[in-house]
């Protein structure tokens, strides 16, 4: 591997062969491992050259799997229990009906800040939706949008994979991510319900059909005070570092736990609080489960990364950006929303973009956390194509066809520019 580069073209052609394959609905992993081979050996390695990239690849992403895996405990108990929809339920009812977008997007948002996977997040909400929007008249497509965009804002101060990608993709700590996602997610938030309240008559309308399909039994619920201890004990732990260094007071800014722990503890505490120990080993292989595929995803990820990463591909795009005279800045939300659209996958956007660019946006002068959070906030742009499974899970939620599906794409396109947008001013120019 010392001295090798693998030329552009092979790296492009890997990439290329890998989104097609996933779009011929061959299993993203294999797509990926196949794209980083074929890229390679194109680009000038040989075969033991190759496997040294693929496994200096998947080795570069082991840091976010193990925490990802971790992560499965608080996703495990927060679905499996009946918590995050306990927290849905809340919200909506709070707002009432003449306030159902916000509610809904908000909602959404939450749940998925909380820790909870986007498209389980528009899965647990989706009920509620057809049920308010059957009774408010609002269509599917505005719904699903509040519901969409919601979860894209909420993904960006999350624990769950992508936000741990970034946060490990340019070495900082995952609170320090989550926290610098906050004013663009609640610029995304406000887009989201602007759009979506445009939307309300547009297109198809929720069918009595529809609900009858979603009944959800709610009796087995936590309540709200005990649902809400575990995403509340998560956020405490990790907000205290940041906390901390922004006060001056020296012992909370030098409590450095890892999120490995803090998730995992996080959970535990909330299954305790809502009286569900006895469960403990069945939410933990719930939520490892949910991982796997996530997991299995991320490492093929790594395997096209190396290959980017072996080639010289970083270099021709910073000299095009430097011959154009184009902002340096840019390269950042740009690899996010390449790479995103490329796999249709936020978090696995986010591990190509920061695993292939990551060196070259920083050699730009763009500081870590800045260039975390324009990767981060890039990859929500157009991450919901139809070769990701994020584009049917939500499709089937609301019950709409791929035709339907299709044309809400442009309006999270505007939810995930605005979020990208305000980063990119404030992290990239202002700050």
């Amino acid at each position: 591997m010392e001295g090798l580069t693998i030329s552009w073209i092979g790296a492009l052609a890997g990439l290329a062969i890998a989104i097609i394959l996933i779009l011929r609905k061959l299993n993203p992993v294999y797509a990926l491992f196949l794209g980083a081979i074929v890229g390679a050996l194109l680009g000038g390695a040989n075969l033991e050259q190759t496997i040294s990239v693929l496994i200096n690849g998947t080795q570069s992403v082991m840091g976010t799997v193990i925490r990802v895996l971790a992560a499965g405990v608080l996703a495990g108990v927060m679905m499996e229990s009946g918590a995050a929809e306990t927290i849905a339920q809340a919200i909506v009812k709070k707002f009432g009906g003449s306030k159902a977008i916000l509610a809904l997007a908000l909602a959404t948002m939450i749940i998925t800040a909380v820790g909870v996977f986007i498209p389980v997040a528009v899965l647990i909400v989706a009920p509620i939706a057809l049920s308010v929007g059957n009774k408010m008249g609002i269509s599917k497509l505005a719904l699903l949008l509040a519901l969409s965009g919601g979860g894209k804002a909420g993904n960006i101060i999350s624990p769950n994979p992508n936000a741990i990608a970034a946060a490990r993709g340019f070495n900082l700590d995952l609170s320090h991510v989550m926290l610098a996602g906050v004013v663009p997610a609640i610029c995304g938030l406000i887009m989201t319900v602007l759009v979506a309240s445009l939307l309300k008559t547009k297109g198809v309308k929720v069918s009595d059909q529809d609900i009858m399909d979603s009944d959800v039994d709610t009796s087995k619920y936590p309540a709200l005070g005990r649902a809400i201890v575990a995403p509340l004990v998560a956020v405490i732990l990790l907000m205290i570092n940041p906390i901390g260094s922004i006060s001056g007071i020296e012992a909370l800014s030098n409590f450095k736990v890892d999120a490995m722990y803090i998730l995992p503890i996080a959970g535990i505490v909330g299954m305790l609080a809502m009286g569900q120990g006895r469960n403990i080993l069945k939410y933990s292989a719930s939520g490892l489960n949910k991982m796997t595929a996530t997991v299995l995803i991320l490492i093929g990820a790594g395997g096209i990364a190396g290959l980017i990463s072996a080639s010289n591909l970083s270099a021709q795009v910073v000299g095009l950006i430097e011959a154009s005279g184009v902002s340096g800045t840019f390269l950042a939300p740009l690899a996010g929303i390449l790479m995103a659209a490329a796999t249709a996958s936020t978090s696995t956007g986010v591990i190509l973009a920061t695993g292939s660019f990551g060196e070259a946006i920083l050699n730009m002068g763009t500081a870590p956390l800045a260039a975390a959070v324009m990767v981060h906030t890039g990859a929500t742009v157009i991450d919901s194509l139809p070769q990701g499974n994020y584009f049917h899970v939500t499709a089937d939620s609301m019950k709409m066809s791929i035709k339907q599906r299709m044309g809400l794409i442009p309006y999270e396109a505007i939810v995930g520019g605005t979020m990208a947008i305000v980063a990119t001013i404030m992290y990239g120019f202002l700050l």
